[in-house]
């Protein structure tokens, strides 16, 4: 019984383990120094950008798809980015951010439905932002801890990654790609 009990102990201290050291939350913005292309906030979250995206529910099915319509502008280390999202069920939401640039290759941004500030780094091609968002109330309305990171391809398609937690307990995923809009001659 006491290498039952034993084994079932080590089974649960690695599936809690595994995602803080080896998973999505184990990676640093360290990782991707040097990388290329290089992440820059005021060229490539800038202009009219597109996002497409699902979203993924606490047991990996997807809950919704979405398309969201971004306009990005900066002047003087400081950037707006307005997101008008439609998503696969009907709903519709939108946010603003505003984004500071801080000393070195950090940055806060603010939105109404974001706790405080969120924390913001780039490196190398790479953008990670962690921050705490109240979910809308047809969402339940809960507050979930949110990391998301961005990461910028060649062509200049950022692939954007996001996980939410409660309580520790992933409850959320949202994968998406974010280009420059195509513009009318």
């Amino acid at each position: 019984m006491k290498l039952l009990t034993l084994l079932l102990l080590l089974l649960v201290g690695v599936l809690i383990a595994k995602p803080v050291f080896f998973g999505f939350r184990a990676q640093k913005p360290a990782d991707y120094a040097g990388t290329e292309p290089a992440f820059i906030l005021e060229k490539h979250l800038s202009g009219p950008i597109v996002a497409e995206g699902i979203v993924y529910g606490p047991l990996g099915k997807v809950t919704n798809s979405f398309v969201a319509q971004m306009q990005g502008a900066w002047a003087d280390g400081k950037g707006t980015l307005a997101e008008d999202f439609t998503y696969s069920n009907g709903a519709s939401q939108t946010r603003n951010w505003t984004l500071t640039k801080q000393d070195g290759n950090r940055f806060t941004a603010t939105a109404p439905d974001v706790v405080g500030e969120a924390e913001g780094v780039v490196s190398g091609s790479t953008v990670r932002l962690i921050y705490k968002i109240i979910l809308p109330e047809a969402s339940g309305g809960y507050t979930l801890s949110a990391t998301d990171w961005m990461y910028l391809a060649e062509d200049g398609v950022i692939l954007n990654k996001s996980e939410m937690r409660m309580w520790g307990i992933k409850v959320a995923e949202l994968v998406a790609t974010m280009r420059p809009a195509q513009t009318a001659d």
